[in-house]
């Protein structure tokens, strides 16, 4: 019996592993299709094939009617939030791995949970605490480190490729803070955002860049990028936070995320590891950590 009431925490964790191994692995996955084909081609089959998965996953269940009644209901929501993700969230973030190095974008990437506390104190009236100010300065910190690239300059890696980087940050932030009053099914949302934008990435791509001119490892690539980093992780880790008793302590998993993420960089990508990477990566983890515990701490008091 005490092993079946473990059941649902043990499948938590494994899903919530499986993603986290997901998205270790775009990173490079990014830098290695990005090689091959533009920013165009990439959204567009990435979205695409996300579309399948997600579209698959529906049909499964036998929800394909929530589809229509969503966009029915939300039509203009709908319409924004797939141009926040995928479009715009993508777009911005493949520009920014275009320029930079994985080891730089992707720690960077993190910091979105810290702009999201920042958006939800400025846009949904929560309490800002000073853990939260104090959380987000130790993780720009962590940010400068990184941009350093072990140098003792204040010149950037690449000026532009940074500020694509950091605005990542503020459209992924701000589509879910969108997503906190929206009670739609997650998965049918995000399935829905897909389908409104992948055609629109199809024509950009068509005007922009080439539907037809793609490599096969170029096309390889943006295959397993809409199928894992869009769509399979996302749906492992809604089903672990679902299935979760927990859910702070499986949503902690995320931050292995980008330290198994560095070492694919350096022995699959051949990038050198700098100290200032490390360190600004381990300063950033600490600050989100802060920013949780003084979240939790919060929730506390409010029970009380």
């Amino acid at each position: 019996m005490e092993m079946n009431a473990r059941l649902p925490e043990m499948n938590a964790y494994l899903f919530a592993g499986l993603a986290v191994l997901c998205w270790s692995t775009v990173a490079t996955a990014f830098k290695l299709t990005l090689a091959q084909i533009d920013v165009f081609q990439l959204v567009f089959i990435a979205s695409l094939i996300s579309t399948l998965v997600l579209l698959a996953f529906v049909i499964t269940k036998g929800e394909v009617t929530a589809l229509w009644r969503g966009f029915s209901q939300y039509p203009a929501l709908s319409i924004l939030t797939a141009f926040l993700n995928p479009l715009g969230y993508y777009f911005v973030l493949f520009a920014a791995y275009d320029r930079l190095p994985a080891q730089v974008a992707q720690p960077i990437n993190y910091t979105w949970a810290i702009v999201l506390t920042l958006m939800s104190i400025l846009f949904l009236g929560q309490r800002m605490l000073k853990t939260d100010l104090i959380a987000a300065a130790v993780c720009y910190m962590g940010v400068i480190l990184i941009t350093r690239q072990g140098a003792l300059s204040w010149s950037t890696p690449d000026g532009p490729g940074v500020l694509l980087a950091l605005a990542s940050t503020f459209i992924w932030a701000g589509y879910w803070i969108i997503n906190i009053r929206d009670r739609r099914d997650p998965t049918i949302t995000l399935c829905l955002n897909f389908l409104l934008a992948t055609p629109i990435a199809g024509l950009l791509c068509a005007v922009f860049s080439s539907i037809t001119d793609i490599s096969i490892g170029g096309l390889a690539g943006a295959i397993y990028i809409g199928c894992f980093e869009m769509g399979v992780a996302f749906l492992c880790w809604s089903h672990a936070l679902k299935l979760a008793a927990n859910t702070s302590r499986v949503s902690n998993l995320i931050f292995l995320s980008p330290f198994f993420s560095l070492v694919l960089i350096h022995f699959v990508l051949g990038e050198q590891l700098h100290l200032t990477t490390l360190a600004g990566l381990m300063v950033i983890t600490g600050g989100l950590l802060l920013q949780q515990w003084g979240a939790s701490r919060q929730q506390i008091e409010f029970e009380r």
